[in-house]
């Protein structure tokens, strides 16, 4: 029964996973020549995914900008807070592209991720890392980028959690789980090398944000609490990825730049346990609780056959932490993002 409750919840969760203005902030600011390249998943991607997807669908980007903008989200997500840190506008879509040597798009840097892609192959049939990495390097073959260019970038990467949903559905079993994450990890290590060997200066990874306080898994307790036997996965593997970061650190070869883990693990508890003290105190929604949700089976976004929506918005969106049943709302990535201000001004000054 525990398996069959484990393969459910993340069943779930891949179903959440694969069909559901900025204040300036005072950062690293070079007047636009910092270069931000991102690679990932939904929680980073900001329109590389095809109109088919719930993030090109109502009522996705209600907040920001107004409309659908292939954003998992009500408005803003991670990448759009990073980049304001480094004071530019968010890098866009490789899908999107618009490449010439000298179109302002280009000079921001670009965006890789695909919602629902994984360090591996996922069940979603879109770029994992690997083929994020070489649609990088045929720009650089294709001189879009130089030496002189990526003299001042950063990539941002974010991934793994679509890897270990599709473990658990094809699987069924956390037996092998230990095992599984040290060759995730490894490859991922390998990814985040490949990235500084191509020029990138400064390679960012994000943690494995605790995936038993999502709303597709708080729901089997009625949002009331985090479930620790899956945050426990996260926590395992935010363990051997900073041991793997230690060492790229110390076997790199480069004097400028480093490989630095962004805690969002921490972020989102912290975030999340400050968002209690507010609701204890003015009565707002409980935080694990998604803002949109779908009905009859659908998830957020859904519509029926005759195009009768399928799902319900919160009357407070912009008081939700989680957008839907996987994704945090732009008030959830501020909130994360705020805790973790802190640790990108060291990661500056380590630069």
């Amino acid at each position: 029964m525990e398996k069959q409750t484990h393969f459910l919840s993340f069943f779930l969760l891949f179903v959440c996973l694969t069909m559901s203005t900025v204040d300036a902030v005072k950062g690293w600011h070079h007047h636009g020549s910092v270069k931000l390249f991102i690679f990932g998943d939904s929680y980073v991607d900001t329109g590389n995914l095809g109109k088919f997807a719930a993030s090109w669908k109502e009522p996705y980007g209600i907040n920001f900008p107004g409309k659908p903008s292939g954003r998992f989200s009500d408005g803003r997500v991670l990448t759009d807070y990073i980049a304001s840190f480094f004071g530019i506008k968010s890098p866009a879509p490789f899908e999107r592209r618009n490449i010439t040597r000298k179109s302002s798009e280009v000079e921001r840097g670009m965006n890789f991720a695909y919602g629902g892609t994984g360090v591996f192959n996922t069940l979603v049939d879109q770029p994992n890392m690997t083929i994020q990495i070489d649609n990088f390097q045929q720009l650089l073959d294709r001189n879009v980028y130089n030496k002189d260019d990526l003299r001042k970038s950063v990539a941002l990467v974010s991934a793994a959690g679509n890897d270990y949903t599709t473990f658990l559905l094809t699987n069924g079993s956390l037996q092998y789980m230990p095992v599984f994450t040290k060759d995730l990890v490894k490859q991922l290590a390998m990814d985040l090398k490949r990235i500084k060997w191509l020029g990138v200066q400064n390679v960012l990874v994000t943690a494995l944000e605790p995936i038993g306080c999502l709303p597709a898994l708080t729901a089997q307790n009625s949002h009331k609490k985090c479930i620790q036997s899956f945050n426990s996965i996260s926590e395992f593997h935010n363990r051997v990825l900073k041991h793997a970061v230690k060492k790229l650190n110390k076997e790199s070869k480069h004097k400028s730049g480093r490989f630095k883990i962004l805690n969002t693990y921490k972020s989102f508890k912290s975030a999340l346990k400050k968002n209690h003290h507010i609701n204890g105190r003015l009565k707002l929604k409980n935080p694990l609780e998604p803002c949109c949700v779908g009905l009859d089976g659908y998830s957020c976004g859904g519509v029926d056959e005759k195009g009768v929506k399928k799902y319900m918005v919160c009357k407070n969106p912009e008081l939700s932490f989680f957008w839907d049943s996987v994704h945090p709302a732009q008030n959830g990535w501020h909130a994360v993002y705020s805790s973790l201000n802190s640790s990108l001004n060291r990661v500056h000054k380590s630069f």
